[in-house]
C-alpha cells in the first residue's frame, strides 16, 4: 500500500474557515481539498505530477491458504 506524506502544515485560519467551506460544498475533506487546490495551482505552472498507484483494497494474498479461522484445523 502506498503510504501518504504526512506534514505539519500551518494556516491563517481564515485561509483554512474559506478552504472548509470550499471542501464541504464539493463534499471532500480540508486535507483531499488541499491536494486538489495544489494539483490545480501546479497545473496552471506547466507541473503535471504522477499520480501514485491507489492503495489496493481487500485482505493481503495468504498463499499458505489459512483462512485465518482461529485454531481448529
Amino acid at each position: 500500500m502506498t503510504a501518504k506524506k504526512a506534514f505539519p502544515l500551518r494556516l491563517d485560519p481564515a485561509l483554512h474557515d474559506a478552504i472548509q467551506r470550499l471542501a464541504d460544498a464539493e463534499l471532500r475533506s480540508v486535507n483531499a481539498e488541499i491536494e486538489v487546490l495544489l494539483r490545480e495551482a501546479l497545473a496552471r505552472r506547466g507541473v503535471k505530477p504522477d499520480r501514485s498507484p491507489p492503495p489496493r483494497r481487500g485482505r493481503p494474498p495468504g498463499g499458505s491458504g489459512d483462512s485465518g479461522g482461529g485454531d481448529t484445523p
